[in-house]
């Protein structure tokens, strides 16, 4: 059986050696092979040769022999043109991701990847190696189950004429991709292998040992009192124990003065039934994909611990529950009180991830006055309106105002935009805060309405407003003597598709502004 522990699809490594003779095919991604030069000159002829029989060469990937060389063929994966205006470094990952799944049809188990970079995009070898690693992915449940299966090569060799800088490539796309495979791997599985109480455990086997700390909290009566509104979704869950809620938090802290506090939250719920307010109508299968924002908080911290960046703390919660139905199912019209003391209505039981979420997020606000310039999330495949305005493959970024203050969401976007990892930008208005303003006495906040995100105004905007308004951030704006920074990402787009492999979003793009820099 592979091992559950391996954090790459396949072992990895770089290569300066063109002629290495491990590799039996060659993966070229290109913009145009008639600027082949220096040590890659000749892979020229044989794909001009190629384009006088076959149109289709800087179309689309081909496979054709390389004569003398040693490894024998050629697989070309052309980017396709760009210099026109929605032309960004998503065409180098695209194109590794089609190469890498032509050369393993051609039966290549140690092909190696040569990436021909282009000055619009500084950042195009590390976009390029995270795309092949993004078709390399095997579900945990194939390596664990089908041993055989396990991989689908034996090895990438990365090809780079400056071993240090190649060897610098390798280290930092197999932490991010080493991250993502975390996050896949919980993001991806069905709902019974990432039950709670198997993220846990997934979790603890993971960090143990680790400079990474971390706390499952497992006891009832801790959640129940900790966190309210979490336990209110609970409550029927609980009552089969494969299925009961976990919070677990984890910290990791940087090597010397601590600079920048991350707070993260994200939303875990391993599968969401929708619960008394039933998915009806087909709309529950991909379910268990509903916990890729926690997901994606453990895939972070598997980040951080690879690379290990200075100066910077990170705090993350996993809300991990199942939105489950039954006799003991919350329900639309109850009163719960939240940490934060928010009297809050219960609308509809189906957008449980805000309740996952509400009071972990307040307690990371209590927390956050006594940190380093704090900076609090919530990530969470949130609302289906997000991929109604957006369309998928795009992460959502909404700022409160001191966040807002500083540019944080451009910062963001630009960083997403340098590695592949793209997001769009939405904004908190009033109405935002006003449709969730309790509509009687009985009420401080009101949950939610009772019809699907999709087809409610500003759908994926408004739950950033509860999340302020059920957490206590509302104490906390531009007009606080205490401002916090607080962002919400929604990532019910670029999470991935269904049926298909998850993506592992916003990983890179948190770790390209976050560790690298970019």
């Amino acid at each position: 059986m592979a091992s559950t522990t391996s954090r790459l699809p396949c072992d990895t490594e770089c290569t300066a050696d063109i002629n290495d003779s491990k590799a039996d095919g060659i993966i070229l991604v290109a913009n145009d092979f008639s600027q082949l030069a220096g040590d890659l000159l000749f892979l020229k002829e044989p794909l001009e040769q190629q384009s006088q029989i076959d149109s289709a060469v800087c179309k689309e990937v081909v496979l054709l022999p390389l004569g003398t060389h040693s490894a024998k063929r050629l697989v070309y994966a052309p980017t396709g043109p760009l210099n026109r205006d929605y032309d960004d470094v998503r065409r180098f990952g695209d194109a590794a991701g089609v190469g890498i799944k032509r050369a393993i049809r051609a039966g290549m188990k140690k092909p190696m990847l040569i990436c021909v970079p282009h000055e619009a995009f500084p950042e195009a070898k590390l976009a390029c190696l995270l795309g092949a690693f993004q078709s390399l992915y095997v579900p945990l449940e194939i390596r664990e189950d089908v041993p055989s299966r396990a991989t689908k090569i034996d090895q990438l060799l990365v090809w780079s004429a400056n071993k240090e800088e190649g060897d610098n490539l390798v280290k930092q796309a197999s932490g991010i991709e080493g991250g993502r495979l975390v996050a896949r791997d919980i993001g991806g599985s069905d709902p019974e292998r990432m039950a709670a109480p198997k993220v846990a455990e997934y979790v603890y086997r993971l960090f143990k040992g680790t400079p990474v700390k971390f706390n499952i909290i497992s006891d009832d009566s801790v959640l129940t009192k900790e966190y309210p509104l979490f336990s209110a979704v609970n409550r029927c869950a609980k009552l089969v124990d494969r299925h009961q809620g976990r919070v677990i938090h984890l910290e990791y802290v940087g090597d010397g003065d601590i600079e920048t506090t991350l707070m993260i939250v994200g939303k875990g719920v391993t599968y969401d039934t929708g619960g008394a307010d039933v998915k009806a109508g087909g709309h529950m299968a991909g379910m268990h994909r509903d916990k890729c924002g926690a997901a994606a908080v453990a895939g972070f911290f598997h980040t951080l611990n690879c690379l290990k960046p200075k100066n910077i703390k990170v705090v993350g919660t996993m809300a991990m529950v199942r939105n489950s139905i039954g006799v003991e199912s919350y329900v639309a019209d109850e009163l719960i009180a939240s940490r934060a003391g928010k009297r809050i209505r219960i609308g509809n039981t189906d957008a449980e991830g805000r309740m996952a979420m509400a009071d972990c997020l307040c307690q990371m606000k209590e927390k956050a006055q006594g940190e380093v310039n704090p900076h609090l999330f919530t990530i969470a495949t949130l609302t289906g309106h997000a991929v109604r305005a957006m369309g998928p493959n795009y992460s959502i970024i909404l700022d409160n105002g001191p966040a807002r203050k500083e540019g944080h969401a451009q910062s963001v976007q630009k960083s997403g935009d340098v590695i592949g990892d793209p997001f769009e930008i939405s904004n908190i208005r009033r109405e935002d805060y006003e449709f969730h303003t309790g509509k009687s006495e009985y009420e401080d906040v009101l949950q939610s309405n009772n019809a699907p995100s999709t087809m409610t105004a500003r759908g994926h905007q408004s739950p950033s407003a509860f999340l302020i308004m059920a957490s206590g951030l509302d104490s906390h704006g531009i007009d606080s003597d205490q401002p916090i920074k607080y962002s919400h990402i929604d990532i019910a787009g670029s999470s991935g598709p269904f049926p298909g492999v998850p993506t592992g979003s916003p990983i890179s793009a948190l770790a390209a502004k976050y560790i690298l820099g970019l």
